[in-house]
């Protein structure tokens, strides 16, 4: 049985579950979806819902008493929720969110009371942002200051998920009053403990998607905190949430997929009962070339995501890179894949009353919020291109082992259980970008030219990059041309995700989209497409991924590069 078994089951359950409640009445039922969406109301039978299935569980690790051994079993866990609701998974994912400083930073007796906690049905929220300040983080206002061996905090957090649902909030606060990154600090604060009057939610904030989550935040005024609330040392906060920030982002690309995995269905059946000019909409070789671009863009967004899912646990210290440029890519790129998809529909995608109770507006409003968790995409993009120095080094030194790469690429491989007190805020390079002339030796032995063609003209690219990005002066600033380098990186990455997890996995016969490397044939022709490079001759790949989702019709198991498709998980 592999790692991921336990988060396996849980999400094939879940899916089931879930499956059952989208029925008339239920608690998913489209309809009341749609109706809770438009009275802007938390999604609370489905809320209880999850709790009831343990999913709180997986939020937490293994040698903490929970069920969480590796992300990309919790992030398959979140992807099955996304699938139904944006705005729900949006909700109870954040506890996770709001647990991780103390996962990478507390004490054994911290975590295991936040865990017993958690697993009981608590909410943690994640204190991060304030008004005015947005992602600078340590522009942070909140002060705490010592109060003989305690605390006492004041200040305003904004703009919180759950600020005012959670029982705890993980407040990060300013300790030192000239700030700077030795100068915040984390506490976990227990809300319903706080003495009258110290602690005051602020109201639900309207939003233009997720309209049913508590997005709200809460102002404190001298409100104690015990000594054993400061997680990790005294401003150690900075520090910590570059950290946790690292395995977040990656966990938030769980809501891009499974917005993706709703999407796409109500696409293809939309397109197979429409007719236009005389045809079949499905049937026009435009709309199949915006269809399989769309599916083949959501195909490597997935490749990104799982490769960086279990490289949290095999190349942990790499994740510097690895996150900024998943969390960057993955909701960019399936947004981009949605407006595809959204043209395709046309005025019916986008109105509330004539097709599917206007779930594909809704989760299309609901996932543009995506891309500004954890970091926007812009922030995202300036962390890679301050790493420029770093993938430089990295470069120079040559060649590594790429044990790392290949135990992330393999499906069902034993990996270590998740280790966030490993994690580093410098790091090694990137091991999948460097090892594509690798991959692309290997590639020309598989027997097939036209992933052969893709592997040796994305080798060739990343070693032009490498070149520009080290001449890339980022000490004085980040210059607007090296997010153009940035943005040429993110497909770089992505064309070795794909490689990589094509190289090292040995499909079952009935891989339905792995037959004939269709998946990973179709991605590389949309990479190289993006990075403006010459496609292989012959069949665009594309148009094929979109003639086999039409023929599979939108009621067969899901698009996806792993095995167990129903669910999205591997098999165990």
């Amino acid at each position: 049985m592999t790692s991921t078994a336990p988060a396996a089951a849980t999400a094939a359950r879940l899916q089931d579950l879930l499956h059952q409640a989208a029925r008339p009445g239920g608690a998913l039922d489209p309809a009341a979806l749609a109706a809770w969406d438009d009275a802007e109301a938390f999604p609370d039978a489905a809320h209880r819902l999850l709790g009831a299935a343990g999913v709180p569980a997986h939020y937490v690790p293994r040698r903490h008493g929970g069920l969480l051994h590796g992300l990309d079993g919790l992030w398959s866990v979140l992807r099955v929720i996304a699938r139904h609701d944006l705005t729900l998974a949006v909700a109870h994912g954040k506890t996770f969110l709001g647990a991780m400083p103390t996962w990478v930073a507390g004490t054994d007796r911290q975590a295991a009371a936040l865990a017993d906690a958690i697993t009981t049905g608590a909410e943690v929220c994640w204190g991060l942002t304030e008004r005015g300040h947005g992602s600078d983080l340590l522009a942070s206002r909140l002060t705490a200051r010592p109060h003989g061996r305690d605390w006492r905090l004041d200040g305003e957090k904004w703009l919180i998920n759950n600020g005012t649902r959670a029982r705890y909030a993980c407040v990060l606060a300013r300790t030192r009053d000239d700030g700077g990154p030795r100068g915040l600090s984390f506490f976990l604060l227990d809300k319903q403990t706080l003495p009258t009057g110290t602690c005051q939610t602020l109201p639900k904030e309207p939003t233009h998607g997720i309209r049913g989550a508590d997005i709200s935040g809460f102002t404190l005024r001298g409100a104690p905190a015990a000594g054993s609330c400061l997680i990790g040392p005294e401003g150690s906060g900075f520090e910590v949430a570059l950290k946790s920030l690292q395995i977040t982002r990656i966990f938030a690309t769980a809501l891009s997929l499974g917005a993706a995995d709703h999407a796409l269905p109500l696409a293809l059946r939309f397109l197979a009962g429409r007719d236009l000019y005389g045809h079949r909409l499905a049937d026009l070789p435009r709309v199949r070339r915006v269809l399989g671009d769309a599916a083949a863009s959501i195909l490597a967004a997935e490749a990104v995501a799982v490769f960086a899912g279990r490289a949290a646990q095999t190349l942990t210290g790499e994740l510097g890179v690895i996150s900024a440029v998943t969390k960057a890519f993955v909701p960019t790129t399936v947004q981009r894949a949605l407006d595809q998809l959204g043209d395709l529909l046309g005025v019916r995608g986008f109105v509330t009353t004539v097709f599917e109770h206007g779930a594909f507006a809704k989760l299309d409003r609901d996932h543009r919020i995506v891309g500004i968790f954890d970091g926007s995409t812009a922030v995202n993009r300036h962390a890679l291109a301050v790493s420029f120095p770093l993938l430089t080094r990295a470069r120079r030194t040559g060649p590594r082992d790429i044990t790392g790469v290949i135990e992330a690429a393999r499906h069902g491989a034993h990996r270590p259980p998740l280790d966030p007190t490993r994690l580093a805020l410098t790091g090694d390079g990137c091991s999948v970008v460097q090892a594509l002339p690798r991959a692309a030796d290997l590639a020309e032995g598989g027997g097939l030219p036209d992933i052969a063609h893709a592997a040796r003209a994305l080798a060739a690219e990343s070693e032009r990059l490498h070149e520009e990005i080290a001449a890339c002066r980022t000490a004085a600033g980040v210059p607007p041309a090296a997010f153009d380098l940035v943005q040429r990186y993110e497909w770089c990455f992505a064309g070795a995700a794909c490689l990589a997890l094509w190289l090292y996995n040995t499909p079952p016969p009935d891989a339905r989209w792995w037959q004939d490397a269709l998946w990973v044939r179709a991605c590389l022709a949309t990479v190289l497409a993006r990075l403006g490079l010459e496609l292989p001759t012959g069949h665009d790949a594309r148009d094929l991924l979109a003639a086999a989702l039409l023929d599979a019709g939108p009621d067969a198991d899901g698009l996806s590069l792993l095995f167990g498709t129903l669910s999205g998980t591997e098999e165990s």
